[in-house]
């Protein structure tokens, strides 16, 4: 599905704008409907700019560790409230400090290893990351604040290895990069690729950045990608293969476990992916920045729609790749909603007892129209005309919340001496026929 015209000339004209005042040697976006790329929109000449060229993605690398975690979790090798101490004895002044803190930000640990700066340096072994971990590397107790951390990340790849006796390279090509055909997507620099730069502030000119193996921190920053296996990963954020990892735990992944603003509630971190809350939509994804590299990946989930992006300079000076993309997925979303589904008619109605249960009822005077979905065999609940859950059957009588408010909770049908349906209970409120009938 292509952009129409004058919305791809929009976004071309977007990111023209900000290669241009940016001063970025080159900046790329694609953006994703219904899993593929959309329109490509690309900027400058160093190098130019294609959907098969390498960047470095720096901590969008963070969402693959994280769904390596969530993997391990659903495989019961491991809880999300473990103790890191627990799978890294080496870290036991952490605390309490658990995965699921660590995977959200949570967790208080400072930002950054031991060490020089590690984007820009050579890396070091898993033990001697953990030799450098003291008491001091704890800014705050868990929950006190967000705190974004590096380190984290780098210690949850350690996890990995020690559960899964895989170094996280090689876990990440065989549970990742190899089932969703991310063939592009590298731990090291692999041609062609761009250069990354520091553009000089008065006098245009380029100085190359190293490109470093980043080693036992490679977990929360190493990886390159392309605009095409990127386009691929924020289709399987939208909408994940469950060969891969179930939906439901995506889902989860997408609860938000810390809020970064608590001003304007703008933004937080779920488990691995970072929330942004743009008008009455929250954008998925993350933004990675590596010494010469920018890169940002957002899906809005429920119409399958994303961009993901790169440019090869530390920074852009219009304020980011990441306020530049979600501007993008915005102006999309605004310029073409996603098409309704079209609606079926259903082959056969439902069965007797499924039927007796659809229609109106009442609690206290509010109403309660019960529908049945012929395409999941589910009951659809809509309460007041606006609150609307989703039931799938639970046993004899008996269905439980899916979705919505009433998500988790059980309807029970009670029935009279002759086997009619007389009411609903759902979570102990009595559903009855007449609106003036007592629960």
């Amino acid at each position: 599905m292509s952009l129409r015209p004058e919305t791809a000339r929009q976004v071309d004209a977007m990111v023209a704008d900000a290669q241009a005042t940016g001063r970025a040697p080159s900046l790329v976006v694609g953006v994703i409907r219904d899993g593929t790329l959309a329109h490509l929109a690309a900027a400058g000449t160093h190098p130019r700019p294609d959907a098969d060229l390498q960047y470095r993605i720096g901590s969008l690398t963070k969402t693959m560790t994280a769904v390596l975690i969530m993997q391990e979790r659903d495989a019961g090798r491991l809880a999300l409230d473990d103790p890191l101490r627990l799978h890294l004895p080496e870290a036991a002044a952490a605390g309490a400090v658990t995965l699921r803190q660590l995977l959200g930000h949570a967790g208080g640990l400072q930002r950054e290893p031991d060490g020089p700066w590690w984007e820009r340096s050579e890396g070091v072994d898993l033990a001697t990351l953990l030799a450098g971990f003291s008491a001091a590397k704890v800014a705050y107790p868990p929950h006190h604040a967000f705190h974004y951390s590096n380190l984290a990340y780098g210690l949850l790849g350690g996890v990995l290895e020690r559960v899964t006796g895989t170094p996280w390279a090689q876990l990440l090509h065989e549970r990742i990069l190899t089932p969703l055909g991310l063939r592009r997507t590298t731990y090291a620099a692999t041609e062609p690729f761009a250069r990354g730069y520091v553009v000089h502030p008065w006098q245009d000119t380029l100085r190359e950045e190293p490109r470093t193996d980043t080693r036992a921190m490679a977990p929360a920053g190493q990886l390159w990608s392309t605009v095409t296996d990127l386009v691929r990963w924020a289709a399987f954020l939208a909408d994940p293969d469950p060969a891969v990892l179930a939906p439901s735990t995506l889902d989860e992944m997408c609860a938000p476990v810390v809020i970064g603003d608590l001003d304007s509630w703008s933004g937080g971190f779920g488990l691995g992916i970072q929330l942004t809350r743009e008008g009455d939509r929250v954008y998925a994804g993350h933004g990675g920045s590596m010494p010469g590299y920018v890169s940002t990946l957002a899906v809005h989930r429920r119409s399958r729609t994303g961009i993901v992006g790169f440019a090869n300079s530390y920074g852009l000076r219009t304020g980011g790749l990441g306020p530049l993309g979600h501007q993008i997925l915005t102006r999309v979303l605004e310029a073409e909603p996603a098409p309704a589904l079209a609606w079926p008619p259903a082959d056969a109605p439902p069965p007797a007892d499924v039927a007796a249960l659809t229609g109106r009822w009442w609690w206290m005077g509010f109403p309660l129209d019960v529908a049945w979905e012929h395409a999941t065999g589910e009951l659809v609940g809509t309460l007041r005309g606006d609150r609307i859950s989703r039931y799938a059957p639970d046993g004899v009588d008996r269905w439980r919340g899916r979705s919505g408010p009433e998500n988790g909770e059980v309807l029970a049908v009670r029935r009279d001496d002759a086997g009619q349906p007389v009411a609903l209970d759902i979570a102990t409120f009595v559903f009855t026929r007449t609106p003036d009938e007592a629960p």
